[in-house]
């Protein structure tokens, strides 16, 4: 494994064979898919913290999700990358949506962990306020509150392992990068999903409060071809929450769709 650092991301690189690229959620950094290194043997794998997240630098100016698209873009090509398999998480689904619509060349397949459309203006307003609490505040009170109300009832009481996991993540976060981030997730709009043409697997938590079942089923209306699965008893944090059935589920899905 060998850590870069390419313009504002920081990235990991790991393995040889077909491109996997995979881009974390609000909150979480290149370690929200470690239980899923196993079942991407035989694959080229890369693992960015997104400008502002982990141990990525937090950027001059103000992020967005185009600008996140264009840090990926640019990663891919310094690389050599020109085609990858793109796997999102939360935040990360919004961004790979609209990459895949945007360079439709460079997306072999979508696998979408708790995927988001666009938030709604709650939600908006929501992270505006949370991005004003770690400004002022910091993360502890940030992080309580995520474990709190994204993780399921399941997961907080039988799997202290990913409490603990998903705490560390949120405490670890630089307050102001973590608080742009916010921002850029609250201006976020939906990708055209008429231009996404690579195969499309979108998974959901069935006790997701952040990204409900309904919103993958939505979503996969969209997309053509597109399928969807439920986990049962899982919330917003599937790949920590349900590391081996998330794990098996993009395996065989990638391996399906590999193109050398």
């Amino acid at each position: 494994m060998t850590t870069i650092r390419l313009g504002q991301l920081v990235a990991e690189t790991a393995g040889e064979g077909p491109a996997v690229i995979l881009v974390h959620g609000l909150g979480g950094t290149s370690n929200t898919f470690q239980p899923l290194m196993g079942a991407l043997s035989g694959h080229r794998v890369v693992r960015p913290d997104l400008p502002g997240s982990g141990r990525s630098p937090v950027p001059h100016a103000a992020p967005s999700i185009e600008s996140y698209v264009e840090a990926l873009v640019g990663m891919a090509k310094a690389l050599g990358v020109s085609q990858a398999h793109f796997v999102g998480h939360s935040l990360g689904t919004i961004v790979c949506q609209h990459l895949a619509a945007a360079h439709p060349s460079l997306v072999t397949s979508l696998t979408l962990f708790g995927a988001l459309i666009e938030p709604a203006q709650a939600a908006r307003d929501g992270l505006a306020a949370r991005a004003r609490t770690a400004r002022a505040e910091g993360m502890e009170g940030i992080a309580e509150t995520i474990v709190a109300n994204t993780l399921s009832s399941a997961t907080r009481s039988g799997n202290p392992a990913a409490v603990a996991f998903v705490r560390e993540s949120l405490m670890r976060q630089d307050g102001e990068g973590y608080a742009r981030t916010c921002e850029a997730l609250a201006k976020a709009v939906a990708a055209d999903a008429r231009l996404i043409s690579a195969p499309t697997l979108i998974v959901a938590g069935s006790d997701d409060p952040v990204a409900p079942v309904s919103v993958g089923q939505t979503l996969a209306e969209r997309i053509r071809g597109a399928r969807a699965v439920v986990l049962d008893g899982c919330g917003h944090w599937m790949t920590i929450e349900k590391p081996a059935e998330c794990a098996r589920r993009l395996g065989d899905f990638m391996r399906t769709n590999d193109r050398g």
